[in-house]
């Protein structure tokens, strides 16, 4: 094949071991499009303060979730490449941005097993532009790419966040759980440092204004809480809900800095204390459950909306490796030949 295919997830520690976990933060923090603070400032404050800290909390919460096989974004992410795989011709292949398998490693088993390989079409496994998920993929894929395969062309699929049959995958699988009568439903994305939107402004003035993620503008192709709340707009036109019905959150967040507005967790346990029946979360800015969905939202969440009083709670799972999920990422890989 002249043509090869790239699927890129977030990744994951190889296991719950605390050198381990530790290892992968330290990766993962350390990205400057993640921690965007200069050498020596993040450096310190990762290195200094975070790794001596953290790791051990952050095992016992991948503890808490791991599977027999494994990680399960790593688990869940290999039977998403299965899946495809044998939805297409073209050679299709894994990696993690963090951790295993690499994406060095995955550039050279892709050109080892395709030795007349000219283009490799990479699908970063996010649906919406922030610089700490989408363009990080993209720019470590060129960056490896130049050293280890320079004659081979990067082509990138671009954030799918308001791609029409998209829409209709992730509205499908939120269907189900709406068949219940249901008080409202959450969408939880994670959250990012108001500076990131501001440095991806290409206006300079746009963003983080009254209403301006609802105004027409160039900085919106690289505006990751506009593209948010547009795909839960599209989402929820999909499935007839009214805007009383939906709520936008944002979760995750790490340090002292502004983030994005509202918090999941705060938001959680206010639902909690007005006493609402059935809440719905789904969480799109993953398309595989991770740390983040299953104990963030699926554990510590659920128990702050209930201890709050919150009478019912269910967590949408993500994509995954639904059939027509899978059946969605086959269909670009096979316009990419």
């Amino acid at each position: 094949m002249k043509t090869a295919a790239l699927l890129v997830n977030l990744g994951s520690p190889d296991s719950t071991e605390v050198k381990d976990v530790k290892r992968y933060l330290g990766e993962f923090l350390m990205d400057g499009r993640v921690i965007d603070l200069p050498y020596l400032f993040r450096t310190l404050l990762v290195k200094g303060i975070i790794l001596n800290t953290r790791p051990k909390k952050s095992a016992e919460a991948y503890k808490s979730i791991w599977w027999d096989e494994g990680s399960p974004l790593i688990v869940l992410s290999e039977r998403l490449q299965a899946k495809v795989q044998s939805k297409t011709e073209m050679a299709v292949e894994l990696a993690m941005r963090y951790g295993n398998p690499s994406i060095a490693n995955a550039l050279k088993s892709i050109q080892e097993k395709n030795p007349d390989l000219e283009e490799i079409f990479v699908i970063p496994l996010y649906p919406h532009y922030a610089m700490s998920s989408y363009e990080t993929v993209v720019e470590k894929v060129k960056e490896e790419g130049q050293k280890l395969i320079p004659n081979i062309k990067l082509d990138f699929q671009p954030p799918f966040y308001n791609d029409e049959q998209y829409i209709d995958v992730l509205a499908n699988s939120i269907k189900p759980s709406l068949e219940k009568s249901f008080s409202k439903v959450l969408f939880s994305y994670h959250g990012v440092p108001e500076r990131h939107i501001r440095k991806g402004d290409i206006t300079g003035s746009h963003c983080l204004k009254d209403g301006c993620c609802q105004k027409d503008s160039p900085a919106h192709q690289f505006c990751y809480r506009h593209q948010c709340f547009e795909t839960t707009r599209l989402v929820a036109e999909k499935l007839g809900l009214n805007e009383d019905q939906y709520m936008v959150s944002f979760q995750s967040r790490l340090g002292r800095d502004p983030w994005l507005t509202p918090f999941t967790d705060a938001t959680l346990e206010k639902f909690g204390k007005e006493e609402m029946e059935r809440l719905v979360v789904v969480c799109p800015a993953f398309v595989s459950d991770c740390l983040e969905t299953l104990e963030e939202i699926q554990v510590e969440g659920a128990n702050e909306f209930l201890h709050a009083g919150g009478k019912e709670i269910e967590v949408v799972p993500c994509l995954n490796d639904r059939e027509d999920w899978t059946s969605l990422l086959a269909s670009w890989v096979e316009k990419a030949v």
